[in-house]
């Protein structure tokens, strides 16, 4: 797999990354949100330094990911609950079905 050089700009200063070659849009749209939120961060908290402003984006991602992450273990549980319900309500009729057929 190659790797590419992507540039990218965070409050101001330039970032050269090393990227998979063809993930080089998820790359520039994820330093695009990291600007975003530390324009919004900046806007509100205007005495806060760059590292402070860079830890509390991290931080704001870091609940991000974790509230999805939690989100997504949930609905697998529920996906797993419904399967198993199916594969008990099969079972049940393909067993009634079987007690018919005697």
């Amino acid at each position: 797999m190659s790797i590419n050089a992507v540039d990218i700009t965070l409050m101001g200063r330039s970032y050269s990354i090393a990227c998979p070659a063809g993930q080089e849009k998820a790359l520039r749209l994820v330093a695009h949100n990291i600007e975003q939120q530390l324009t919004q961060l900046k806007g509100r908290t205007n005495s806060l330094s760059r590292e402070d402003l860079l830890v509390m984006a991290a931080l704001n991602i870091g609940h991000e990911l974790l509230t999805e992450k939690q989100k997504n273990q949930d609905y697998m549980q529920q996906m797993d609950q419904r399967i198993l319900l199916l594969q008990s309500t099969l079972e049940q009729a393909l067993v009634e079905r079987s007690d018919r057929a005697d």
